[in-house]
């Protein structure tokens, strides 16, 4: 079978009754299934086959079900994981001159395919570097001892290294006491929270500011200042309420004292009545009496003036005392609203809710970035954003309209093109890479053609030495049609595996190294006569010598020296046992040896042997 599915895993909530779970990708053994619980506070337990649950369906392509046994049921609020664990070995023992089974083979593939998915999923679970990266080293080479109590972190540089604990709380100061560097301590004379610069056993008294070894603290949280602050800001609390009191204690004082005024203004008019039936008598009384009058209504009116200053005083002071918005059912402000480093918080977990009237929205500014909405978690230390573009990036106003509903498993958002977003299903076709199989010249920019399938404009097409690791790029890359690109490329002596990756990030590569840089083999042994021999002479006559980046052997591309009883071997070394065979006669043998490399490469040569004998007709003189 092939292996059509990634699924490795499936996950269930627990309800207290339901005992079979079913998992939908396959198993070879029961030993591949790993079923895992994980209860409301996130505890994870492993459980074990036979004693808490049972398997069925191993083997099938579409996978079975896991039963829990009596009493395992998986309860309300915990979490059943089913998953696929493959023992990464190799089982499949491969004999020479075997026949070779096709189902032991893909069962050996599909082994391997199943343990790379299993190692994808860890992957995918782990923190891990983006594909532009460019960090140096991502390993950590700080030893045990050197990485006690501290934390991982990064330099100056953007590379791993280990820096200081955060720090540890050790409670109030106190003397004859080992304190580590970062230790945090409360000195209790003046409530400041201190941080610990150099170890040291602590000695002398509190506070800390004069002690002896303040040198060795740093200020972290002035408790005493704010301390300060508080009462300073509590005692202008209280005076501001108490002039508010004393104003409107003045303004009741004027207020009767104008009534005061008015009264006597009375008197002092019927005495004046009085005094006018005595004219004679009395004129120089009238006259004073009159200015009285006048004087006391002129203390009455400076009075009444006095109670309003006394009165409008006194209202300023309380408004300024205590500002509530509470009585107020339509409260309006007259500019805008600054929270001063505030929150806007809901009491009884009651929603927070923004209401424009009629066509209005809810707008988030920008200004010296663009508008962001941010998300935070439970504990406000993590948070996701939202924000709109760069002023330069629009060219004009952009709505999106959510769909109305949630989509299915493996779905995605995608547009009409008019900003009406739905969920819609996402075909994968990922570019397959069948072949280029040949040799090219180290570091020599060479076209190529790379057939294959699912080609896109324009892909990134990179050849991976897998000995060194090296990736490099295509020079240049075009597109003849879906299943052929040409491709310039410089590589450096090696074979390489082909990757394409098209615009979308799908991506395809090679099954082997499919491509070679090679430089052809030479011969070091010079074209031409490699010396004359004796007649009848056994050993080695000569060796040819050459050679490429990779192991070369030699062979004759001709069938003359068989004829004079030498052999040639794949090291290049001529022999004979008997040179010239049956010639009673000096005779040259003219052949052509082929120099071959482990790429495919050849280089051919024509050399010349000579056959001698110390007399005509025979090898020996008697």
């Amino acid at each position: 079978m092939t292996i059509s599915t990634t699924t490795i895993k499936n996950s269930y909530n627990g309800n207290a009754s339901t005992t079979a779970f079913n998992y939908t990708f396959k198993i070879s053994a029961n030993s591949e299934m790993q079923v895992i619980i994980r209860s409301s506070t996130g505890t994870e337990t492993v459980k074990t086959l036979s004693t808490h649950y049972t398997i069925s369906g191993v083997g099938n392509s579409g996978g079975g079900a896991v039963t829990f046994t009596s009493g395992n049921t998986p309860a309300s609020g915990e979490t059943v994981i089913l998953r696929r664990v493959t023992a990464q070995t190799q089982a499949m023992d491969l004999i020479d001159n075997d026949p070779m089974s096709a189902g032991t083979i893909e069962t050996a593939h599909d082994k391997s395919i199943a343990i790379a998915q299993e190692l994808q999923e860890q992957i995918n679970r782990s923190l891990k570097l983006s594909r532009t990266n460019t960090m140096t080293s991502t390993e950590f080479t700080v030893d045990a001892t050197n990485r006690a109590n501290k934390v991982l972190a990064f330099d100056s540089a953007g590379e791993i290294a280990v820096t200081q604990e955060l720090g540890t709380y050790k409670g109030n100061w106190a003397a004859s006491t080992v304190y580590a560097v970062r230790d945090l301590i409360k000195d209790t004379s003046t409530n400041n929270i201190f941080i610990c610069l150099t170890a040291h056993s602590s000695s002398g008294s509190q506070p800390l500011t004069t002690n002896t070894d303040s040198a060795k603290w740093s200020l972290l949280v002035d408790a005493a200042s704010a301390s300060t602050s508080a009462t300073a800001a509590a005692s202008s609390a209280t005076a501001s309420d108490n002039s508010a009191t004393a104003s409107a204690s003045s303004a009741s004082t004027a207020s009767g004292h104008k009534d005061t005024a008015t009264t006597k203004a009375s008197e002092a008019s019927t005495s004046a009545t009085n005094s006018a039936s005595s004219a004679s008598t009395s004129s120089t009384q009238a006259t004073n009496s009159a200015n009285s009058a006048t004087a006391s209504a002129s203390s009455a009116t400076a009075s009444a003036n006095s109670a309003t200053a006394s009165a409008n005083s006194a209202n300023q002071a309380a408004a300024s005392a205590n500002f509530e918005v509470v009585g107020d059912t339509s409260p309006q402000l007259g500019g805008n609203l600054d929270t001063n480093a505030k929150e806007i918080v809901t009491v009884s977990n009651r929603d927070l809710i923004l209401a424009p009237n009629g066509t209005g929205a809810v707008e988030i500014k920008g200004n010296t970035n663009s508008g962001k909405i941010l998300f935070n978690c439970e504990n406000n230390s993590h948070h996701i954003s939202l924000q709109a573009p760069a002023h330069s990036a629009f060219s004009g106003d952009i709505a999106l309209t959510l769909p109305t509903n949630t989509g299915s498993s493996g779905q995605a958002l995608i547009t009409n093109g008019s900003g009406v977003l739905s969920f819609a299903n996402i075909a994968e076709t990922k570019p397959t890479v069948a072949d280029v199989s040949q040799t090219i010249a180290p570091a020599t920019g060479t076209a190529i053609n790379i057939t294959g399938a699912n080609f896109v404009a324009i892909p990134i097409v990179e050849f991976i030495n897998p000995s060194t690791g090296v990736q490099t790029k295509a020079n240049t890359v075009s597109v003849t049609n879906a299943t052929t690109l040409a491709v310039n490329v410089t590589l450096a002596s090696g074979s390489y595996y082909v990757r394409i990756e098209n615009p979308d990030g799908l991506a395809g590569r090679s099954t082997n190294n499919i491509i070679t840089a090679s430089t052809a083999p030479s011969f070091s042994t010079g074209a031409g006569s490699l010396g004359s021999f004796a007649g009848n002479f056994s050993g080695t006559l000569f060796t040819i010598a050459g050679s490429s980046d990779s192991a070369v052997t030699f062979s004759e591309t001709t069938s003359v020296l068989s004829g004079a009883g030498v052999s040639l071997s794949s090291a290049g070394a001529l022999t004979t046992s008997d040179f010239g065979a049956s010639s009673t006669t000096p005779t040259a043998y003219t052949f052509t040896v082929k120099i071959l490399d482990q790429e495919g490469q050849f280089t051919t040569r024509e050399f010349t042997i000579t056959s001698s004998f110390g007399a005509t007709g025979g090898g020996q003189f008697n």
